[in-house]
């Protein structure tokens, strides 16, 4: 049987990413665990999931621009904080010790080892009512559902 390398279902799952929204002035990040990388209408994509009580869902919505961020696992800690603190309340790019670095018109960090920047495609309010009832109370019985973006990849930036 031929191998085939299933290693891009594992980037959020396992190594976690950093989905970034606004500008060098005005941003915000999360960590996330959800997406998946492929093609659509022709072109390099990339799918995140924002939950609508996270603080990132107004950037998301209200910039173009968008990055996909990836680690090595000595970022882990990093990744947690900026998974569990809010940009409302706090620095939390200060609390991760992370570093914000301006890239074609949206923002990264200095310490990404990969980052993909994205041009909003897309965007979709998942709706309950095409899920399976234990999806729905699994991860939807207390809040709204998760919005579905779909960013054009536009450049790939390797780190240091």
């Amino acid at each position: 049987m031929e191998s085939f390398n299933v290693s891009a279902f594992d980037v959020y799952n396992k190594e976690w990413a950093l989905v970034t929204a606004g500008t060098e002035d005005s941003f915000n990040s999360m960590t996330i665990s959800w997406g998946g990388l492929g093609t659509l209408w022709g072109k390099p994509a990339v799918t995140v999931y924002v939950k609508p009580v996270r603080y990132t869902h107004r950037f998301m919505d209200e910039n173009d621009l968008f990055t996909v961020s990836f680690y090595s696992e000595d970022y882990r800690k990093a990744l947690d904080i900026m998974g569990t603190l809010s940009g409302r309340d706090c620095d939390k790019v200060k609390e991760a010790g992370l570093t914000p670095e301006a890239v074609n018109g949206s923002v990264t960090f200095k310490e990404a080892r990969v980052t993909l920047v994205c041009r909003k495609m897309y965007r979709q309010d998942l709706d309950r009512a095409f899920m399976d009832e234990k999806t729905v109370r699994t991860y939807y019985s207390k809040e709204e559902p998760h919005t579905m973006y779909i960013g054009e990849v536009i450049e790939i930036l390797k780190g240091e």
